[in-house]
C-alpha cells in the first residue's frame, strides 16, 4: 500500500530494498550508456567525406599507417549516445543547484538569444575596427554599468575568470607599487582565514608572500590581527565582501582605512558581488581592485558557455596601470587603445591576446538591461531574502554555522547537529542525490567544520524552495532517528555507486585502453 512522502511523492515502505535491480542496467526510462569507446560501431561513419584530390605523398613521414583509434557511430547513435549523457547530469534547468559560493542561478534564454545575433556571434577579433563598431559600442556600454554599479572609475574587461581577475588587480597593484619605487619592500598580501583558495594562490603566483589573517567567532575579520599584521612590507591585502560564510564584513569600512593608513592596496574578492549589487558600491567602501564573476552576478554561463569573465574594475590609483586593451570614443567612434600607444604606457601588459570573451559581455548586458537599475537591486534582495529562508526553515533541525543576525546571499551549517548520529557530511550529501537534488558545497568553508554552504540564488521561486528545503527535513530527521543506513549507502539511485574518491581524485584513469584480445585496434 503505498503513502506520501514528506516532499510529496507515492512512495513504499522500504522501498530501498524492495526494488530489483534491472537486468539491462537501465532504470525505467533512463537508458544504460557506456562510453563511446565501448560502442560496436568501429568500422562505419556517420557522414560521407569525397575522394581527397590528393595521395598525402607531400606530407612525408607525417602519413597515418594505423587505425586512428575512434569508434564510428551514425548520426542517430551519436545523437542518443550525447543525449542520455546529458540524462545523467544534474543541471540548472532540471532543478535547484545548491552549490555554495559557486553560484549557479538560470541563465536567461533572452540573453542567449542576443548573443547569437549575427555581428556579435561571428566576429573575429582581427577585424578591422570600422567593422566592429558595435561590438566595441557594447563593450564600452558594459563597462559604464559595471564602474557605476561599483563606483569605480575603470574596469578591465578582458580577465577571462575570477581568479585571472584576481591577477590582473594584484599585477595591476605590483604595477602601482614598482612606479612608486616601493615593490621591493611590500612583499606580502594578508588573506583571511576564509578567503576562497584562489587568493593565496594567485598572490603567490604573483610573488608575494601571503599571510593570514585570523577570523573572528562571528565568522569575520579580525580587525585586531589585520592591524597587527600591515606595516611597510604589505603590498595589498585580499578580503571577499560578503566573505565566503555568507556574511558581510561590517568592519569594511575600518579594514580599508587601516590598509591604506599603511600604504597598502585593498584588493577585495567580488565574487559575491550578487548579494549587494545595486544596494553597495564597492568603490564607496575604499575597494581599489575587483574582480566581478560575470556568471555569478549576471547570470552568463557558469562552465558550459565556454570561456568565462571575470572583468576587474579598479580605484583612480589603480587605473592607469590597467591592462591594455580598453575601448576609447571619439569623433571618428570606437577604438581599441593598445599596448604600445602613448595612452596606455603605464599599463601592465596584457592579460589575454585579444579583448576577452564577447559572448560573455553580450550575455551580460543584456541582462543588465533587462532589469535595469531597480531590477539589479531586487537581484541582490531576493538572493538574500531566499538565503534567510532556507536558513529561517533548517535551523531547528540543522545547526547554523553563524546562528546570530541574517546571512546574506548563502546560508552555512555546520556538522554539529550530526553528532551522535554516525552520519557525515558526504553521506548527508550522497543521500540528497538520491532525492533528486545535487548536493550543496561541503566542507567548505574549512574555518567550518563538516560545513554544508547552501545558495539559493535568487532565481528559485518560494515553491521549489519549498520542495528543497521539505526533502532536506526528511533526510535531517532520518539521520536523528538512526536510520543510517539510508546515509552510509547512498547514492542507491545514482546512474553509479559511492566511488573511492580518494582513489579516483589520486590515481585518476584518464586513457580509455581496448579489453585485451580485442581487435578493435586493427579495425
Amino acid at each position: 500500500m503505498s503513502s506520501m512522502n514528506t516532499v510529496g511523492r507515492p512512495t513504499t515502505p522500504n522501498a530501498v530494498e524492495s526494488k530489483p535491480a534491472t537486468l539491462t542496467g537501465g532504470r525505467g526510462l533512463l537508458q544504460n550508456e557506456h562510453l563511446i569507446f565501448e560502442s560496436d560501431g568501429w568500422g562505419k561513419t556517420g557522414v560521407d567525406l569525397p575522394e581527397p584530390k590528393t595521395d598525402g605523398s607531400d606530407l612525408g613521414d607525417l602519413v597515418r599507417r594505423d587505425p586512428i583509434g575512434l569508434p564510428g557511430l551514425s548520426e542517430p547513435e551519436t545523437m542518443r549516445h550525447y543525449v542520455r549523457l546529458s540524462q545523467k547530469n544534474h543541471a540548472i534547468d532540471l532543478a535547484i543547484y545548491p552549490l555554495g559560493s559557486c553560484t549557479m542561478k538560470h541563465n536567461p534564454r533572452l540573453n542567449e538569444k542576443m548573443a547569437r545575433l549575427p555581428g556579435f556571434s561571428d566576429i573575429h577579433p582581427l577585424q578591422p575596427v570600422s567593422t566592429v563598431q558595435g561590438a566595441l559600442e557594447l563593450m564600452d556600454t558594459l563597462a559604464h554599468w559595471l564602474t557605476t554599479l561599483t563606483g569605480m572609475p575603470a574596469v578591465a574587461l578582458s580577465p577571462k575568470a575570477g581568479a585571472h581577475g584576481e591577477l590582473c588587480g594584484l599585477m595591476a597593484i605590483r604595477a602601482a607599487h614598482e612606479a612608486s619605487g616601493e615593490h621591493e619592500k611590500r612583499r606580502k598580501v594578508l588573506v583571511p582565514t576564509s578567503a576562497h583558495g584562489t587568493n593565496p594562490a594567485t598572490a603567490a603566483f604573483v610573488g608575494y608572500t601571503v599571510v593570514e589573517v585570523a577570523q573572528t567567532e562571528d565568522g569575520r575579520v579580525d580587525v585586531a590581527d589585520l592591524a597587527s599584521k600591515l606595516g611597510d612590507d604589505v603590498a595589498a591585502i585580499m578580503v571577499t565582501n560578503p566573505n565566503t560564510c555568507g556574511l558581510f564584513e561590517r568592519d569594511i569600512l575600518e579594514i580599508s582605512r587601516l590598509t591604506h593608513e599603511a600604504g597598502a592596496y585593498f584588493y577585495c574578492d567580488g565574487a559575491n558581488f550578487n548579494a549587494i549589487v545595486g544596494r553597495v558600491r564597492p568603490g564607496d567602501l575604499g575597494v581599489d581592485a575587483m574582480h566581478i564573476n560575470l556568471h555569478k552576478t549576471f547570470s552568463t554561463p557558469h562552465g558550459g558557455g565556454g570561456p568565462g569573465a571575470g572583468p576587474v574594475v579598479l580605484s583612480e590609483a589603480l587605473a592607469p596601470f590597467a591592462p591594455a586593451p580598453w575601448v576609447v570614443s571619439g569623433e571618428d567612434g570606437f577604438r581599441l587603445v593598445e599596448f604600445a600607444e602613448d595612452e596606455a604606457e603605464q599599463a601592465f601588459g596584457r592579460l589575454c591576446a585579444f579583448q576577452g570573451q564577447m559572448g560573455m559581455y553580450v550575455r551580460a548586458l543584456s541582462y543588465m538591461m533587462s532589469h535595469g537599475s531597480d531590477g539589479l537591486r531586487q537581484v541582490a534582495e531576493d538572493a538574500v531574502l531566499n538565503a534567510n529562508y532556507i536558513k529561517a526553515r533548517l535551523s531547528d533541525l540543522m545547526s547554523a554555522a553563524f546562528p546570530e543576525g541574517p546571512c546574506m546571499h548563502e546560508a552555512l551549517f555546520d556538522d554539529e547537529w550530526l553528532k551522535g548520529t554516525d552520519v557525515t557530511t558526504l553521506d548527508f550529501a550522497k543521500a540528497m542525490i538520491d532525492e533528486g537534488f545535487h548536493p550543496m558545497t561541503m566542507y567548505f568553508p574549512l574555518v567550518v567544520h563538516g560545513a554544508m554552504l547552501i545558495e539559493p540564488t535568487e532565481t528559485e521561486s518560494k515553491q521549489e524552495l519549498d520542495r528543497f528545503i521539505e526533502a532536506m527535513r526528511a533526510l535531517a530527521t532520518a539521520a536523528k532517528a538512526g536510520d543510517v543506513d539510508r546515509f552510509k549507502g547512498a547514492p542507491f539511485h545514482a546512474p553509479l555507486r559511492r566511488l573511492d574518491e580518494t582513489r579516483a581524485a589520486r590515481s585518476p584513469v584518464l586513457r580509455w585502453t581496448a579489453p585485451e584480445g580485442s581487435n578493435i585496434a586493427a579495425e
